[in-house]
């Protein structure tokens, strides 16, 4: 008796569920490359080639947002679960004493933006280590280090003068942001909208601003990022934004609009004095992850 051939059935790769678990849960195929730390075109890659693996559509995809098919629900239950157990018996192998709860501290915008994204990748690669986050301005950050309070801090460091302490892990560039196609720039005072005192891109802004004897008027004043971005959307103001923190309703202005530039600024890591294996973790995680922030800010 002739017993028919049969293929084997493929094997699929854990990075690929990963993308597609993060598209499936932000609904957007930018916002979940971010997420993997990859650029948007090599997500489509990848759900184009998982799509082509099962025979099936998994999204239904539209100008502003992506949804599940009912077969994409069915992937997602299976993905969600393929990952939890590859994370688990991983972490048995390689890293089975490292375990506890590490204090790690970050400013409002890193706060916000990133660190949610970081973490979350972290504690799927280190499922026995918990990480408990102070979210607080950097000047005061940098005291609860001082003070032990903290294992780890983020903060946000002027280039100049240059300071001495924590590791520069990446360096980023501030600009002027106004609403997309906005006339805020074009009144006088002109309004900004700026953080508290403390704030390093508070104080380059206006240090600028006043070079450049431009009248100004504090039209928005919020130490929350979440904050200053409706403030800058709704035209009532412009701010020193990070340049990657810009997004598609808003635009950088400068000289053209009248505009002084602004120098860039660091993102520094301080740690504890003594280092724990946890704490050596989470600090190399977080190195990786503005690594391949930079990578995708120059692709």
């Amino acid at each position: 008796m002739t017993v028919p051939f049969r293929r084997p059935i493929p094997l699929l790769d854990n990075e690929v569920l990963r993308t597609f678990v993060a598209i499936a849960e932000t609904g957007n195929f930018s916002t979940a490359a971010d997420a993997v730390f990859r650029t948007p075109s090599a997500v489509s890659m990848q759900i184009k080639k998982l799509e082509e693996q099962l025979g099936v559509t998994l999204f239904l995809r539209d100008a502003r947002s992506v949804s599940l098919t009912q077969h994409g629900e069915m992937l997602l239950s299976y993905a969600r679960n393929i990952l939890a157990l590859s994370n688990e018996a991983v972490s048995r192998f390689i890293m089975p004493e490292l375990s506890g709860v590490v204090r790690l501290g970050a400013p409002d915008d890193i706060g916000e933006r990133l660190l949610p994204t970081i973490l979350k990748n972290f504690s799927e690669s280190y499922p026995g280590i918990m990480v408990d986050v102070v979210v607080d301005m950097s000047i005061q950050l940098k005291k609860r280090i001082e003070e032990q309070r903290l294992d780890l801090a983020l903060i946000n460091c002027a280039t100049r003068p240059f300071p001495t302490e924590g590791e520069v892990i990446y360096t980023e560039r501030l600009v002027w942001a106004g609403a997309k196609c906005g006339t805020a720039y074009r009144r006088d005072p002109l309004p900004i909208s700026i953080w508290e005192e403390g704030c390093i891109w508070r104080s380059e802004a206006m240090a600028q601003l006043e070079r450049q004897k431009r009248a100004y008027r504090v039209s928005y004043l919020s130490a929350h990022t979440m904050a200053q971005r409706a403030a800058i959307v709704s035209d009532l103001a412009v701010a020193p934004f990070p340049r990657s923190y810009i997004t598609e309703d808003m635009e950088i202005l400068g000289p053209n609009e009248g505009l002084p530039e602004l120098t860039p600024f660091d993102i520094r890591l301080l740690t504890a004095s003594q280092m724990t294996g946890p704490m050596k973790a989470v600090a190399d995680s977080i190195r990786q992850a503005f690594v391949e922030i930079g990578r995708r800010m120059a692709a």
